[in-house]
């Protein structure tokens, strides 16, 4: 039996969570999302807590998708009662980033500058829009309730322009050390 799959996931306040059959739904202030579980995985509310189970203990496949169903569940319950944030840099001179009309606009060195739309729950709030030098970089952040969207549009904008590693031009995150 996997160890996280057999945490329970303690509700916040605020935070409603509906299971009909197989589909889990959260809603909170930071939105809603759902997710359909695996027909193996069980879930259910408890005492103001999630408890995932799974039917078919002996199978090791599904012994791997309780612990991921309920990580998955999890993140869901956390995106809708706090979110998630990404902060990104953008190094180089002359590089930029603004927002409009629902685009991110990036500036990077190439003879044009590339629009990327943003995703509907996803939130880009701007710090620092155009670098100075090689020292200030250009700062914005991306938030939104759904880890996975925010990281999958995060790594699309990173391949925009990933960062080089003579001289650390381009986008990257900002915990990322560049070698």
């Amino acid at each position: 039996m996997s160890r996280i799959g057999k945490k329970p996931i303690v509700i916040p306040a605020g935070v409603k969570v509906d299971i009909q059959g197989r589909t889990v739904k959260a809603n909170g202030p930071k939105g809603t999302l759902q997710i359909s579980c695996h027909p193996a995985i069980e879930v259910k509310v408890d005492n103001g807590a999630v408890v995932v189970s799974n039917t078919a203990e002996e199978n090791r496949d599904y012994k791997a998708l309780h612990g991921t169903m309920r990580a998955l569940i999890n993140n869901m319950i956390v995106g809708v009662s706090q979110g998630f944030t990404r902060e990104m840099r953008v190094f180089g001179t002359g590089y930029s980033v603004k927002e409009q009309g629902g685009k991110l606009i990036l500036n990077v060195g190439y003879s044009h500058p590339l629009e990327m739309k943003i995703p509907k729950d996803i939130k880009v709030e701007i710090k620092v829009a155009a670098t100075k030098g090689n020292e200030v970089p250009a700062i914005f952040t991306l938030s939104g309730p759904d880890k996975h969207a925010l990281g999958q549009f995060a790594a699309n904008v990173r391949r925009v322009r990933p960062p080089e590693p003579y001289q650390g031009k381009g986008i990257r995150y900002s915990d990322e050390h560049v070698i």
